[in-house]
């Protein structure tokens, strides 16, 4: 029996391979999903610089930002400098089911698309905070991380959404207008993450080096710019393939993030786009709260010099 079929002009091939080593899933598992997911998934897609994570049967994971040159003519793309690389790169846009399905056929499972639009490529959509526990275990401090950054938002007029990572932590999404400029963006991410800690310095921290953390969840306040982070729907490269999945602020304590992975989470659905209905409208940014994150350094500089000091710090002692 053939494996293969074509759907919306595109082939699907070896759709009953399993996945990855523990997946507990096929590639028909996966396709499946996504196109069940799509009217979901594409809105969180469209218009965004997208990159992949992509797993080959037996190999390493690999994230794909630039388009193979095998994509096919009517798979979108857009030119975008790429900070990280110090490069022009051809990203995909996945506007459609048909570039969906050809990218769920290349065994595309997680999708991070930039948090811009190629049409205002200077401006953040959304702010992001991402709570991420000590180990997997910790999934209910990240929520109640996730609610000190809920109660700090709130304290400056702003609402956000949650969703679980799809790992082991928490994702709250801040969308705002296109007013503010991506520093000033940066700045309040940053002040937001302060702001969490202070709350409660025994649950939150916002140390970048792990080394520094003790043992609490980290409000990562460095998904800014051009930077990507999973959407809401995606599959994740994890054992049993676990969805990052919208929950509702009142349902936090009564989830896990295993609850929502490609054999489920449709069925979690039903017919509704969670992420739609719980996201607020676009929110003006307060120049206070802007004020105060330009005077906080930016973590990934902060923790390099740090880095540096250290293993200075450390030659001296030897």
């Amino acid at each position: 029996m053939s494996t293969d079929e074509s759907r919306d002009g595109v082939s699907l091939t070896n759709l009953d391979d399993p996945l990855f080593d523990g997946a507990d899933a096929t590639k028909r598992d996966l396709l499946e999903y996504l196109d069940g997911v799509r009217d979901r998934i594409i809105p969180a897609l469209f218009d965004r610089p997208l990159s992949v994570i992509r797993v080959h049967r037996g190999q390493e994971a690999f994230m794909q930002k630039n388009v193979p040159k095998y994509t096919p003519s009517w798979v979108r793309t857009v030119p975008y400098w790429a900070e990280a690389s110090k490069r022009e790169v051809n990203y995909a846009l996945c506007n459609d089911r048909r570039t969906l399905l050809w990218f769920a056929n290349q065994r595309a499972v997680e999708y991070h698309p930039a948090l811009v639009r190629i049409d205002r490529p200077d401006r953040m959509t959304h702010l992001v905070l991402d709570l991420d526990p000590p180990d997997a275990d910790a999934f209910s401090m990240a929520v109640r991380a996730a609610r000190l950054v809920r109660q700090v938002l709130a304290d400056v007029g702003l609402e956000g959404a949650v969703k679980t990572s799809g790992a082991k932590g928490v994702h709250v999404f801040v969308p705002i207008d296109d007013q503010a400029t991506m520093e000033d963006s940066a700045a309040a991410t940053r002040a937001i993450a302060a702001r969490a800690e202070r709350l409660d310095p025994a649950i939150a921290t916002t140390a970048f080096m792990k080394e520094d953390r003790g043992g609490k969840v980290f409000v990562d306040s460095t998904r800014i710019g051009g930077g990507t982070v999973i959407a809401a729907y995606s599959p994740r490269v994890r054992p049993g393939v676990p969805v990052s999945f919208p929950i509702d602020w009142g349902d936090l304590d009564d989830v896990a993030p295993a609850d929502f992975n490609v054999h489920t989470a449709l069925r979690h659905l039903g017919d509704g786009d969670p992420w739609a209905t719980h996201m607020p409208k676009p929110q003006r940014l307060g120049a206070d709260l802007i004020e105060e994150g330009h005077a906080i350094p930016v973590a990934r500089v902060q923790a390099m010099h740090e880095g540096k000091r250290r293993v200075r710090a450390r030659r001296t002692d030897h």
